[in-house]
């Protein structure tokens, strides 16, 4: 039935710099931007590396996330990458702070995870 994931849909508190963070450090590209006058929201639709991903929302006034990670919902959007210190390095350059590289004790894969402006978790994965 399912054949794969289509996109994320991600609500940020400040539309300019999560556009930023997620265009200009993290590298998707622009597929769409509309802005819904009715609802005074933004909807910014992002490809990675031609692929539609993510779906930014901007809303007046959303709530706050609770916790992190474990609220209930989304724990984390995780990202594949081929070489792990490279894409810290690049982060860290760009100014974004990342937590330690870890072991996946099941799989035996490194991972790290970083934060977007509003605090929800990204993880960088490398298989």
């Amino acid at each position: 039935m399912l054949e794969s994931i289509h996109h994320t849909a991600i609500i940020c508190s400040d539309y300019e710099a999560s556009k930023s963070f997620y265009v200009d450090k993290l590298g998707l590209e622009i597929l769409s931007e509309t802005y819904r006058k009715d609802r005074d929201s933004y909807k910014l639709d992002l490809s990675l590396n031609g692929r539609y991903v993510i779906e930014l929302f901007s809303f007046p006034n959303p709530p706050k996330r609770l916790t992190r990670p474990e609220a209930a919902g989304l724990r984390h959007l995780a990202f594949t990458v081929n070489d792990l210190d490279h894409a810290v390095s690049k982060l860290r350059e760009k100014g974004v702070s990342t937590e330690p590289v870890r072991i996946d004790p099941g799989t035996g894969k490194r991972f790290t995870f970083f934060s977007d402006p509003d605090g929800l978790p990204l993880e960088l994965y490398e298989p």
